[in-house]
């Protein structure tokens, strides 16, 4: 089993009552935030986390609890970094918006118009043990279906087993090409890696750059996401969060290493991946959730404009599909974001003007307390901050 020392620190003690009086006010203001998750920590079913809060113009709380590593005993920063996995959809899909902007992307063209590879592909019309029967869909593949999970490509390739990082993106995407689509585009919604990492792909043909680098030069620089790459640094791998999942009896949790990725993270020969390769820290996070919650502008420069972000944050899928989703973004109401494989999560409430970011590194919990952590620190901002 896990164990934890008792949370004490003189320091902190001390701090505390000499701290001014508008110092202590805000700590009094937040302290529930933290105070929510840290009988998770002590229960053993959460190892730690980052939690931040923010309105459109500045961080409200920004708080960490538990631990980064319990096995040495490691106390979470708040500057930790963690693998966002499919939270890097939401950022792919403001890149292709940028392009979109420029009028060299058009959401309702077909994918083969950008890439070429897709031409003729065909969709599965039956399909048992013994035969596939394919036919021609109704029509193309679209940017919107691409961008919404409603092209009917599948979640990965065989190729991207069993790491999703192996291959270069062009390649990757030329195999989603040669497959039969799943069901004719529009038709249903099916959760689709291959469909964000094609968007990616159109980044770099349209603009004659790396997926990479457009987003370092349109997204990263510009927002002051200092933290947020597909390589982190020696430095900045010391300061990701070790990843946990619940043990089988569900009375502790066990360290995992980051699945999905190959090894060292910092080996450059690992691929980019636009649906879920990133790594970024809370504060990253909230700087990309702030800007689409100012309708895409940021330190006095419009990064995209408001139809673009009103279009990624909208639902795209039919009335006729269960789920809502945008261009890159869950949509539900007047809340729309995006969580990753490890249970980190993106939330903009816009209709409060919040921006909530967790960050855990949890393989999916086990246990149904597991389950109520994140909605354990929703509440809590909200109570505080959501009037």
């Amino acid at each position: 089993m896990l164990t934890r020392p008792p949370l004490v620190s003189f320091v902190a003690l001390l701090c505390a009552l000499v701290s001014p009086p508008a110092q202590l006010s805000a700590q009094k203001a937040t302290a529930p935030i933290a105070a929510e998750l840290k009988p998770f920590v002590d229960a053993h079913v959460l190892a730690g986390a980052v939690t931040l809060v923010a309105s459109k113009e500045q961080t409200l709380d920004l708080s960490a609890v538990g631990y980064a590593d319990v096995t040495n005993q490691k106390p979470m920063p708040k500057d930790a970094l963690f693998w966002i996995a499919s939270m890097s959809k939401p950022i792919t899909g403001a890149a292709l918006m940028i392009l979109v902007d420029e009028g060299k992307v058009n959401v309702d063209d077909p994918v083969e118009k950008y890439l070429p590879e897709f031409k003729g592909q065909m969709v599965v019309a039956e399909k048992d043990d013994a035969h596939v029967l394919l036919r021609k869909p109704a029509h193309p593949i679209t940017v919107k279906n691409i961008l919404s999970h409603t092209s009917g490509l599948a979640f990965k390739s065989p190729i991207e087993v069993p790491a999703l990082d192996l291959y270069p993106l062009a390649t990757r995407v030329r195999s989603y090409a040669a497959q039969p689509l799943l069901f004719e585009p529009d038709s249903k919604y099916l959760y689709s890696n291959e469909g964000i990492n094609t968007a990616g792909r159109i980044i770099e043909v349209v603009t004659g750059m790396s997926y990479e680098s457009f987003l370092e030069e349109r997204l990263f620089k510009p927002l002051g996401m200092k933290d947020t790459t597909f390589w982190p640094s020696p430095a900045q791998i010391a300061r990701i969060a070790k990843s946990y999942k619940g043990n089988k009896d569900k009375s502790d949790i066990e360290e995992i290493p980051v699945g999905q990725l190959t090894y060292p993270l910092d080996d450059r020969t690992r691929q980019p991946m636009p649906a879920g390769g990133l790594f970024s820290s809370a504060e990253d996070v909230a700087r990309f959730g702030q800007m689409v919650l100012r309708g895409g502008e940021w330190g006095g420069k419009r990064l995209l404009s408001e139809a673009a972000v009103k279009a990624m944050t909208s639902r795209q899928t039919s009335d006729s599909i269960k789920e809502g989703y945008g261009f890159g973004f869950s949509v539900n109401g007047s809340t729309v974001g995006h969580g990753g494989a490890y249970s980190t999560n993106l939330s903009i409430d816009t209709q409060r003007g919040l921006v909530l970011v967790f960050m855990v590194q949890n393989a999916g919990w086990r246990s149904d307390e597991g389950k109520k952590i994140q909605p354990a620190f929703t509440n809590a901002a909200l109570a505080a901050f959501g009037k």
